[in-house]
């Protein structure tokens, strides 16, 4: 292909972008439609892309903003190990959070798409396994060193001329628990990136190789355009915010304590530029909550695009952060070094540092910020023996907690938030397809931090194990001691809590991360942490507290402990007069 500009007339120009995301977003279809695992076919733990040759992203599907920062990274890391051998029916397949993932159970498939010879880019479809391996069902483990979470696969070529290297993929199913599920979750990983190969194949017949080329600079030219004036918008000015972490899963101390880590940011805007600092961090931990800086950068862009573009009119990709510098010091939990165990960081960290985010900025932007959200994916694994069929099993569930409250309005109840944009797995599902019951699923009232506007609860989540079927479980949950906090006046929201159950009576606290035995009987019992509140309690309209009252989201002693309610009995049966005069 030749380096040309093209100069498309704007309807072209909108055409051909809106062609591009909508690549992406068919990618999604095909993989929802044909994925085995209900991790991804149901609650859609994945992510797809467009990329140009070198490797930014040009286009990204209505996905998860947790891959925002390392998608690119992992498509530079198959041009990195390939160069020029890329031929049309090839694909790629890695997962190493060194060379571009994010951690090894999320896997990426790469696949090039060419016009008359010539390379137009890369698709890649990056997909949460729920089992990669590892002494754990789900992969989950609290281990030390990378090498235990599983299996790592470097960028190696998975298929060549359009056929796949069968001692490749038999070397990938022989690491896994439930290989005809993987077997089918790769399948439909495959059938997804050639979709979008032939979608850019033809775009390129349409508007030629070279136009088409030309056409995907500009888009990531037009998003670094719009983030400039977004930006240029916005208030110069310096912020800091510091939080801990509830510790990394490995014991400290005889007595099994977890320590404490602390992360620190700073933000400095002027004018088109933001520079992101997390100088004073602490060092990378033992265990798996250290992040790559690519995962640490998708936790930053997350934060700032919510913040910069709340009506989301700016088309994330790789031209969204060329005005944004992250500093990270080496071998910190925030840009870790091999062969640092990473399992846990990218979603633990990367949330905590797109919440962190909206607390700096929060002193010069007021008006752009939220409150933290629940903070966690809350990660339950649990895998055995199935006795319905024989056959081994591994659930992997990320349980929804309160959305952030903002400067306008109420958080949101029990939706993933944050980084994450996961779906919830119907209770059906879930049961179907593992030996589990789910005896309680419900929204926690006076999990939600009090301010003007209230956060967001959390939810109650109750799984039993059914006879015959003893589980390993592992848990993987922050916000435990360190509660979603509340930004301009408004109060932390609920941390979460987590109690195993076993058949013979006896409760226990989980602790935030590492396995556990669960065995036929045993209840888990999960409480995801709420969300914060915006501004003081104080100013909250009474009419949504007697709202929040009738709706059960808080309780008559929420009521009179956070906002100084005499009598909430009173206002609850004033609000709900009022509805019924006014046929609400």
């Amino acid at each position: 292909m030749h380096d040309v500009v093209s100069q498309a007339d704007p309807a072209t120009f909108e055409i051909v972008k809106n062609s591009l995301y909508k690549i992406a977003e068919e990618m999604r279809v095909v993989l929802a439609k044909t994925a085995y695992s209900p991790i991804l076919k149901s609650a859609g733990d994945y992510s797809c892309g467009v990329f140009d040759a070198k490797g930014d992203m040009v286009a990204q599907g209505p996905d998860l903003p947790i891959h925002l920062g390392s998608m690119p990274d992992a498509v530079r890391a198959v041009v990195a190990a390939f160069g020029a051998d890329v031929h049309d029916g090839d694909v790629f397949i890695h997962n190493d959070p060194y060379f571009g993932g994010s951690h090894l159970p999320d896997v990426n498939v790469v696949r090039p798409a060419f016009h008359e010879g010539g390379l137009l880019g890369f698709s890649c479809l990056r997909a949460h396994w729920p089992d990669v391996g590892s002494a754990t069902p789900g992969s989950y483990g609290a281990v030390t060193e990378i090498y235990g979470e599983g299996l790592r696969l470097p960028p190696l070529r998975l298929a060549s001329g359009g056929v796949v290297n069968p001692d490749l993929e038999k070397v990938i199913l022989a690491n896994v628990r439930t290989p005809d599920e993987r077997k089918g979750d790769l399948g439909a990983q495959l059938a997804a990136t050639l979709r979008a190969s032939e979608r850019m194949s033809a775009l390129a017949r349409r508007y030629g190789g070279d136009a088409l080329v030309g056409y995907m600079r500009e888009v990531m030219d037009y998003s670094d355009r719009l983030m400039r004036a977004a930006l240029e918008d916005l208030p110069d000015g310096e912020g800091a915010f510091e939080d801990f972490c509830d510790g990394d899963g490995i014991a400290d101390d005889a007595d099994g304590n977890d320590e404490r880590f602390r992360i620190r940011l700073s933000v400095r805007k002027a004018r088109d530029r933001l520079i992101i600092d997390f100088a004073g961090t602490d060092p990378q931990v033992k265990g798996p909550m250290n992040a790559p800086l690519s995962v640490t950068a998708s936790g930053v862009y997350c934060g700032l695009k919510t913040a910069i573009d709340p009506n989301n009119l700016i088309p994330p990709n790789s031209g969204c952060w060329r005005s944004i510098e992250i500093r990270a010091p080496k071998g910190s939990v925030v840009n870790a070094d091999f062969p640092a165990p990473v399992v846990y960081a990218n979603h633990e960290m990367s949330h905590r540092v797109a919440d962190m985010i909206m607390g700096a900025l929060a002193p010069f932007m007021p008006e752009q910020v939220m409150a933290c959200s629940q903070g966690t994916s809350a990660i339950l694994t649990l895998g055995g023996v199935d006795p319905r069929t024989g056959r081994r099993y591994v659930s992997y569930e990320t349980v929804k907690g309160g959305y952030g409250a903002r400067p306008n309005k109420d958080g949101i109840n029990v939706i993933a938030s944050g980084i994450s944009n996961t779906m919830n797995t119907p209770i059906e599902v879930l049961e179907m397809a593992f030996p589990v019951r789910v005896e309680r699923y419900e929204i926690e009232p006076d999990s939600g931090g009090a301010g003007r506007y209230r956060g967001g609860c959390g939810a109650r989540r109750v799984w039993r194990m059914l006879e015959g079927a003893d589980a390993t479980g592992a848990l993987c949950m922050e916000r435990m001691t360190s509660p979603p906090f509340g930004v301009m006046g408004g109060k932390p929201g609920a941390a979460a809590v987590v109690t195993l159950t076993t058949p013979d009576g006896a409760t226990r606290h989980l602790p935030s991360k590492g396995a556990f035995a669960a065995p036929a009987g045993s209840l888990v019992d999960m409480r995801t942490p709420g969300s914060g509140g915006f501004g003081p309690p104080a100013e909250r309209d009474r009419g949504a507290i007697g709202r929040d009252l009738l709706d059960g989201y808080v309780t008559p002693e929420g009521a009179q402990r956070d906002y100084s309610v005499a009598d909430p009995e009173a206002l609850r049966r004033a609000v709900a007069g009022a509805a019924r005069s006014s046929g609400e």
